[in-house]
């Protein structure tokens, strides 16, 4: 039976050439929506590692008043005692302006063994793997005594850890170059700070110097959990005198849902430009089988009228409409299949390969779907009236 409807869609190629090519696009552009989702779904599946419940981010601007590093670094411990001294915070610390969640980013190239990578860089502190909850699964977080080695200290992520060094322990190794050497003291879990849709990048987090609380800008504050509007109100109040500057305290979980809108209006336009495409398809095959089916009344009557029954030819022609969709879809699939073998976007190979058998699947359920309602008004044709029509 196949072959008989593959014989009859070839033999009239010409007249459904233009249905096979509008299913093409469609499966092209359902494509690419699938990877889209796929991806984000994929990256949302990630664990976060790391709790950003109950954590503000304090942004300020220092006195222009301070100046020198001593008088600098003065500033910024009596502004964490201050912090330290109300019950409401667990923990506080100085932080680079790319917090989780903001929009900010500072990256720079890193190698070892002649192997270079580029990977984002976290100004931190003693206290920001505590504010943060993060989980070191190697070797250990930052202390005091770092503050006088040689050889500068550096925690990396899993993900720097398995392109740098694969399967060897990443503790106590030495990368990069002359003065641009750090030691790694620790591994820590990937950390999902782009937002829940964003993939995980190579992170690296560095003591904080003297340099750095000169253009610092940012504390990560952990507080008690249920803390309230009225706590927040007194801790600007008190930031506001010390600091003698306007400042902004945000939420990081609120900053979490500005940020996952932004990643989510592509997925959003690409969708609703897919539904439109999708239903001009479904239009246009109902209506092409809905052709078809006047204009083989005679066919379709003599068929029944030899002993055929109301199924058989109900599932001819929907059995004529997903040959007619096959077609489309090889030829799709030959060039959906290019994506994971060139390593188009640089996504990973399972995510071209989930997304074209969903779009396969929804092309024929969509194919289905527009021909079952034509299919069960062709077995409903009466022999008699079709052969006396003809």
């Amino acid at each position: 039976m196949f072959t008989h409807l593959f014989k009859l869609i070839w033999n009239k190629k010409k007249q459904n050439f233009l249905m096979i090519t509008e299913m093409f696009v469609s499966f092209l552009v359902i494509f690419a929506v699938f990877s889209m989702l796929v991806f984000y779904y994929h990256n949302y599946k990630q664990p976060m590692g790391f709790d950003y419940d109950d954590v503000w981010v304090v942004n300020y601007s220092l006195p222009q008043n301070i100046q020198s590093n001593d008088s600098i670094m003065l500033f910024e411990r009596t502004l964490k005692q201050m912090l330290h001294s109300m019950p409401q915070i667990k923990e506080a610390s100085f932080a680079g302006s790319n917090v989780p969640f903001a929009m900010s980013t500072s990256n720079s190239t890193t190698d070892y063994n002649n192997k270079e990578i580029l990977t984002n860089i976290y100004q931190s502190e003693t206290e920001y793997a505590k504010v943060l909850d993060m989980h070191v699964d190697e070797g250990r977080w930052f202390e005091q005594s770092d503050n006088v080695s040689k050889i500068p200290p550096v925690v990396i992520n899993e993900m720097v850890k398995k392109e740098l060094f694969g399967n060897e322990n990443a503790v106590g190794k030495v990368i990069g170059k002359d003065a641009d050497r750090l030691r790694v003291v620790g591994v820590v879990q990937n950390v999902k700070d782009k937002g829940d849709y964003q993939p995980i990048e190579n992170g690296m987090y560095r003591l904080a110097d003297t340099t750095f609380y000169k253009y610092a800008s940012t504390i990560l504050i952990k507080v008690q959990p249920g803390t309230d509007a009225a706590f927040e109100s007194k801790l600007f109040k008190s930031l506001s005198n010390a600091i003698g500057s306007s400042i902004e305290i945000e939420h990081l979980d609120k900053k979490l849902v500005s940020k996952n809108k932004i990643f989510l209006v592509p997925a959003i336009i690409a969708t609703v430009v897919a539904s439109f495409l999708v239903m001009n398809v479904a239009l246009g095959l109902f209506g092409v089988l809905w052709y078809n089916i006047n204009k083989r009344r005679g066919e379709i009557g003599l068929r029944r009228a030899v002993g055929a029954t109301g199924n058989s030819v109900s599932k001819q022609l929907v059995g004529e409409a997903l040959v007619l969709s096959t077609f489309a879809l090889i030829i799709g699939s030959f060039f959906a299949v290019q994506f994971p073998l060139l390593n188009v976007f640089d996504l990973p190979a399972g995510v071209y390969i989930a997304a074209m058998l969903l779009a396969i699947a929804f092309i024929y359920l969509l194919v289905i779907i527009c021909a079952l309602y034509p299919g069960k008004q062709a077995a409903a044709i009466y022999p008699a009236v079709a052969l006396h029509e003809e």
